[in-house]
């Protein structure tokens, strides 16, 4: 067969796209499993540290998932009873500054409190934006009292967290002031969705 014809051309392009190919789609078949155990506790350890509840170890997580927490019948959320007060989660996604935010949102089920947020997913600046995900700025949120459209990120604040619980505002992250915005709209989206979810029994 020359090198030059086109029945090489194609047999080669063939066969080196095989090399490639077949190699990537064993070894998805073969982590299948446990890219999917991994991407269930993800979502389970969110929404227990969004409830606030701690844990050691993943082995402990998935016990304390499964003693305190059940599925929402959409699966877009997570019900959970801790002390005995019941609250609600739900997983809520908004644009960002360079692409989406994933974050976990708890509250009580009338939605007059946060219970916590967690960042599942974000692509905001390292050192700016991204700050969203550290600790300071989701403890803020904890306790929260929730006005009747949620709460306000204080853009004006000292950037340091905002210790007044019954405000209605968390600082915002200085310097991600647009990342903080898209923080805002997606926490009270999600508020909406749990009192549509628990509302006034």
């Amino acid at each position: 067969m020359k090198k030059d014809s086109v029945s090489y051309v194609v047999a080669f392009t063939f066969l080196a796209c095989a090399a490639f190919i077949v190699p990537l789609a064993i070894a998805n078949e073969a982590t299948k499993k446990r890219v999917e155990s991994n991407r269930l506790f993800a979502a389970h350890s969110a929404a227990l540290r969004a409830f606030g509840v701690s844990y050691g170890s993943p082995a402990e997580a998935e016990s304390k998932y499964a003693s305190l927490v059940s599925d929402l019948p959409d699966g877009k959320g997570f019900r959970a009873q801790i002390d005995g007060k019941a609250y609600i989660a739900v997983k809520k996604t908004g644009g960002g500054l360079w692409g989406s935010i994933t974050m976990v949102v708890a509250a009580d089920e009338k939605g007059e409190r946060l219970q916590g947020i967690e960042i599942l997913d974000q692509m905001e600046t390292p050192g700016l934006g991204g700050r969203i995900d550290e600790d300071w700025f989701k403890k803020q949120f904890r306790g929260e009292k929730l006005g009747p459209e949620g709460l306000t990120i204080d853009t004006a604040g000292s950037g340091t967290g905002d210790g007044d619980p019954d405000n209605g505002r968390v600082d915002a992250v200085t310097g991600a002031s647009l990342t903080s915005g898209f923080v805002q709209a997606i926490v009270n989206a999600a508020v909406k969705d749990i009192r549509a979810t628990g509302g006034p029994k």
